[in-house]
């Protein structure tokens, strides 16, 4: 812990918590309200929160808005993000997740918030090397050109650590579990395969972690973080085959895994770019989601472990209650 910012006292003050309606943010929520936090919520539609919650209506893209309602809070924790791979959307991804970040951190300078929780990726991460999962010592390379969902995550955490404000960043894996109402590329796949469909795989892999473990990675990094650190918090390291299989098995469905080689993938991904930029339409097969998908994107939580005490759950549990909720909630065929 960093000389002169002490961990608040467990359950203590009040938060102001951006995304509560998203899907990491809903679940950061419920840990914070069972962990006895009180919380004002910032949510730009009408957004039904549980009791008890003070809800904010504003915008990151206005912050110094904010300032009144940051009045009288202790901490930030920061999960909201636009999130969309579609190009039409770069100007507003980068004023939301880059420049809407920056512009919260100063207002929580000038409202004397004493630390900020911000939501960063596994996307800031490079790829693992032979295998060998990466740590938080490691960053992504710089994305020349637009920016891009993944690219921001990247250009979001770097301003966040710059902030004369004591930051920590957590980095979320790639979450599953219930709530998943987009759904983020995870859920799609459990979704597909609901629905019948089975989509091809790439040789990658990827960490998966639940979400309920992420959301607790977040209370976790608020009370016992340091400051300026960041903390990975996954779960698993798992090919993109071993994924389809566990979801597979929860699904109590046949696991036929096909892979696709990469230059079909990225073929069909280009065809479809240009799709979307002749129609305005929504990817279906974004290129980002190509591109990461040859990729080992495996990392470590041992820092999280061994210094905020986080401990990763089942994620073949966390699965079959993203199954059992798509189902509930009528996305199965």
């Amino acid at each position: 812990m960093a000389p002169g910012s002490p961990a608040p006292a467990l359950g203590q003050g009040d938060v102001f918590l951006t995304g509560a309606s998203g899907f990491i943010g809903s679940h950061v929520l419920a840990a914070l309200l069972a962990h006895g936090y009180r919380v004002r919520a910032l949510v730009r539609g009408r957004d039904d929160l549980p009791s008890g919650v003070i809800t904010v209506r504003g915008d990151l893209r206005a912050p110094a808005t904010l300032l009144p309602a940051l009045r009288g809070c202790r901490y930030i924790v920061h999960t909201a993000a636009l999130y969309s791979f579609s190009p039409r959307d770069g100007t507003a991804i980068a004023d939301v997740n880059v420049r809407g970040t920056q512009g919260l951190l100063e207002v929580a300078r000038l409202a004397g918030i004493e630390r900020s929780v911000v939501t960063s990726s596994s996307s800031a991460l490079p790829p693992a090397k032979a295998s060998r999962p990466v740590d938080e010592r490691s960053w992504a390379a710089p994305r020349p050109g637009a920016v891009t969902y993944h690219s921001s995550k990247l250009l979001q955490e770097r301003a966040a650590l710059s902030a004369t404000t004591p930051v920590i960043t957590v980095l979320p894996t790639a979450p599953v579990g219930p709530g998943d109402h987009r759904p983020t590329p995870t859920g799609r796949i459990v979704v597909d395969l609901l629905r019948g469909r089975m989509p091809a795989t790439l040789r990658g892999g990827m960490n998966v972690v639940a979400v309920e473990d992420v959301a607790e990675a977040h209370v976790l990094a608020l009370e016992r973080g340091a400051p300026r650190q960041r903390y990975i918090a996954g779960g698993v390291n798992l090919s993109l085959a071993e994924l389809w299989r566990l979801i597979a098995r929860a699904a109590g469905q046949r696991a036929r895994v096909v892979q696709m080689p990469y230059v079909l993938a990225a073929a069909a991904a280009h065809a479809d770019d240009l799709r979307v930029r002749l129609t305005g339409a929504t990817p279906t097969v974004p290129l980002e989601g190509v591109h990461m998908g040859r990729l080992n994107m495996y990392s470590t939580s041992r820092r999280a472990m061994d210094e905020l005490g986080y401990r990763p759950s089942s994620v073949g549990a966390a699965i079959e209650r993203a199954v059992r909720w798509y189902r509930e909630h009528g996305y199965a065929a």
